[in-house]
């Protein structure tokens, strides 16, 4: 599949902000079955937009502004290339250890409700006891882009059974956390047919002689080639496409669209990104 994605994010001041800086996790990594075939990441107000990779192994850009801005614009556009991996999470930069996830955060500390949840899945293989959290949590919670906000923590939106992807998130990590299984977060996006006001969020979770697989409690699924992986962390904080600080600004709105689509199949019957990567050179890349 291959997947061309267009991702704006745009902000208006209502009085000029100065000193304004956003790291930006917005360029994804290439993996064994996910391939990045171009990217280029614009910013439309004067500064420097340095390159760079956090302890996670995310690729990060950091924007700095010249001057005072009343507005300021990114745009992302790329085409990704993936292939089916059953779930299965291959080929990626890892710097840390796995134990390192089984931290819990501000957002994903569980609380006796999740862990009850948690351990209300049986003692199974660590496999069959994530697949039956990823389904039992998409059939408990309900989505609501209105019921959470980005501070939202897990143990509020799995009692309030509602939230948005984060939240769905939030809550996989806390649980799996609690049986002992590391787990993080993971931003992308996920290919629908219309235009998106966010990108997605999922989880990626620890499987003994297996390794990391993606779950999706979103949509009660496991990863498949729909799913484009950009950033991994603990929580979303780590991992949030755009963060930011400035002096001044006054009220700040911010206006997002996504599009993820399929704009078909590229590579030949007999050949797989693998062989596609090692014929052509193709690689991650930032252009502009």
């Amino acid at each position: 599949m291959r997947i061309r994605i267009d991702y704006t994010t745009a902000y208006h001041y209502s009085a000029p902000a100065s000193g304004v800086v956003q790291m930006l996790r917005l360029q994804p990594r290439s993996g064994t079955d996910q391939l990045v075939h171009r990217w280029r990441i614009d910013v439309d107000a004067d500064g420097a937009l340095r390159p760079g990779t956090d302890a996670f192994g995310n690729w990060t850009h950091l924007f700095t502004a010249d001057g005072a801005i009343r507005r300021l614009t990114l745009t992302v556009t790329g085409e990704v290339d993936t292939e089916e991996a059953h779930g299965s999470v291959r080929g990626f930069v890892e710097p840390l250890p796995s134990a390192t996830f089984l931290r819990s955060t501000a957002l994903t500390t569980p609380d006796a409700g999740i862990a009850a949840f948690a351990r209300s899945l049986g003692d199974g293989p660590v496999l069959e006891r994530l697949h039956a959290l990823n389904t039992a949590l998409n059939a408990t919670m309900c989505f609501d882009a209105a019921a959470t906000g980005t501070g939202t923590d897990a143990a509020t939106a799995f009692a309030q059974a509602s939230g948005v992807c984060q939240d769905y998130t939030h809550v996989f990590c806390a649980a799996a956390r609690t049986i002992g299984v590391p787990a993080r977060y993971v931003s992308g996006h996920y290919v629908r047919a219309e235009a998106q006001p966010a990108g997605h969020a999922w989880a990626e979770a620890l499987v003994p002689d297996l390794g990391w697989v993606g779950f999706d409690p979103t949509n009660g699924i496991s990863t498949t080639p729909a799913h484009v992986r950009v950033a991994v962390g603990l929580d979303y904080l780590d991992a949030a496409p755009v963060r930011g600080a400035r002096r001044g600004g006054g009220t700040e709105t911010m206006t997002v669209s996504v599009t993820a689509v399929d704009t078909g199949p590229r590579l030949g019957q007999s050949q797989t990104l693998g062989t596609m990567r090692q014929a052509q050179g193709w690689g991650e890349q930032v252009q502009g």
